[in-house]
């Protein structure tokens, strides 16, 4: 036994060392040229720079872009035709009717007009896309930001209460040397500092990858280091489930997509109506005629139409094709709107859950447990109590932090949820109730 009680000081004293030598590396880590942004700051650059973003943009772009050119007629038609030339003597034009001209084809007016608003119902669903992309990477980059805040919170955690460790085992090393302390002191001691070694390593692992997901989200390189400058909001009470879902339904960009669509798949079965209409084709040319006819030089007017009555079963197809398509549109909504009632309620009950473990924590436990640790302390330093009591209630401590942090967390993240399954800020949705019930 003797060798344990010569190695058991130094084992103490290599722990303090140790334990000392954790909090500079969270330091100089923190300490490399950070960025500090607000939570605003990082919902713009992320809504702004995105590379999904972008492509969506584009494509919203092109999709205007094709309205100006749905009205346009089809191209003219240049026509030359040889007529009549002997078979004997190919080569000679003066026997041959020649004949150049142009042709235009007159679509229906109303089949013009419908093609402006199938273009439109492509922009209204493209817009939609561009919107729903937008809320999907500005709700995910405030949860990210929630991770980093909460993640801070930690380290900071951390760093205070190994400062605490330190001060314990710098108590049991001077008791120990004393003899008033047993040797098992001293495993608690390095279990204790074990453990506070793990967290920081989970910690900086999720800090690393939280900060790579946010650098991508705002079209950075992944490995810059960026820090949150906030704090958890303090949200008011949520309004009832009903006014959520009244707010979705004007603001989901989804939903708004869906209604397009169901609007274009009705114009689409206009459209293929209209195909029972004709089009009519206008053509204009110059005659030369073989040598010798009365007059050399005459001209040739043409107009033609299309028959579409002789294929009304295409037509007919054609219409119930697109109503089909209609009522498949319709159902997707329904079906959609259904999921969406669903992620504001499961989103709700988030908030409202995280909510009431922040209050828990805040106004029960955690001042229990810091005055716990307290006395702890208090009563370690004055040998009335074991070194495993303390390690007990510092560990209390931590965790009851930890899941405060935790919660709170979750709070901001819940709302960042719950305001991206309505599609609006949840400020407004009340707003716009209120109005509502006004009138």
């Amino acid at each position: 036994m003797k060798p344990i009680h010569v190695l058991a000081p130094i084992i103490l004293t290599f722990s303090i060392a140790c334990l000392g030598q954790i909090e500079p590396s969270h330091v100089v880590a923190s300490g490399l040229s950070v960025r500090s942004l607000s939570v605003d700051e990082v919902v713009a650059a992320s809504v702004e720079r995105s590379p999904e973003i972008r492509a969506a943009v584009r494509r919203l772009s092109l999709a205007r872009m094709k309205t100006s050119t749905a009205r346009s007629l089809d191209d003219p038609m240049l026509m030359v035709r040889d007529w009549s030339t002997p078979l004997t003597k190919p080569w000679d034009l003066n026997q041959a009717q020649i004949m150049i001209g142009l042709q235009q084809t007159f679509p229906n007016r109303q089949k013009r007009e419908m093609r402006v608003r199938l273009a439109e119902d492509d922009v209204n669903v493209e817009a939609s896309n561009l919107e729903s992309l937008r809320q999907e990477v500005s709700a995910e980059a405030r949860k990210l930001c929630s991770t980093l805040m909460r993640n801070a919170d930690e380290m900071k955690l951390h760093e205070r209460q190994a400062s605490l460790l330190k001060e314990a085992l710098a108590v049991a090393l001077a008791q120990y040397t004393s003899g008033k302390v047993p040797q098992a002191d001293v495993l608690r001691a390095q279990m204790a500092l074990t453990r506070l070694s793990e967290h920081l390593i989970e910690l900086d692992e999720e800090r690393d990858t939280a900060r790579a997901q946010l650098n991508a989200l705002m079209g950075r390189r992944p490995d810059e280091a960026i820090e949150i400058d906030g704090s958890y909001s303090v949200p008011a009470a949520l309004p009832a489930l009903e006014e959520l879902e009244y707010a979705a339904m004007e603001h989901r960009p989804e939903l708004a997509g869906l209604r397009s669509q169901i609007a274009k798949s009705k114009n689409e079965g206009t459209m293929s109506r209209l195909g029972m209409k004709p089009d009519f084709t206008v053509a204009l040319g110059y005659m030369l005629m073989p040598t010798g006819s009365v007059a050399r030089s005459a001209y040739m007017a043409e107009g033609s139409m299309n028959l579409p009555w002789l294929n009304r079963e295409r037509h007919e197809n054609e219409a119930k094709q697109t109503d089909a398509a209609t009522e498949l549109s319709q159902s997707e909504l329904e079906a959609r709107a259904a999921a969406v009632f669903l992620e504001i309620r499961q989103a709700q009950i988030a908030v409202l859950s995280a909510e009431k473990r922040v209050k828990l924590y805040r106004d029960t436990l955690l001042p229990q447990a810091d005055a716990s640790f307290k006395a702890s302390t208090a009563a370690y330093q004055n040998n009335r109590a074991e070194f495993m009591s303390l390690i007990d209630a510092q560990n209390l401590l931590l965790d009851i932090q930890t899941a405060y942090y935790k919660a709170s967390a979750e709070t901001d993240a819940g709302l960042a949820q719950l305001e991206r399954a309505i599609g609006a800020p949840i400020a407004n949705a009340t707003n716009r109730d209120a109005k509502r019930t006004n009138q």
